[in-house]
């Protein structure tokens, strides 16, 4: 697990293994998941309860994302 803190945003890069404990340790309500690819791989599949925000789109919609609780992106 690699860390990174930017102001007060804080950055965690986990593996797949983690990522699937954080799943099984918490509600889906706790965070927000995010998937960044483009629609045609979002929609050829994702994970259930992902949400599409393309990586070009991000900077410009970051208002979008939730700051009560833990954003997922992959």
């Amino acid at each position: 697990m690699e860390q990174l803190n930017m102001g007060k945003k804080e950055f965690i890069n986990v593996s797949a293994d983690e990522l699937r404990t954080f799943f099984k340790q918490h509600h889906e309500r706790e965070y927000t998941l995010i998937d960044v690819r483009q629609p045609r791989e979002y929609q050829q599949g994702h994970i259930a309860g992902a949400t599409l925000l393309p990586l070009g789109e991000l900077s410009a919609r970051l208002s979008e994302l939730p700051t009560n609780k833990d954003v997922i992106f992959y």
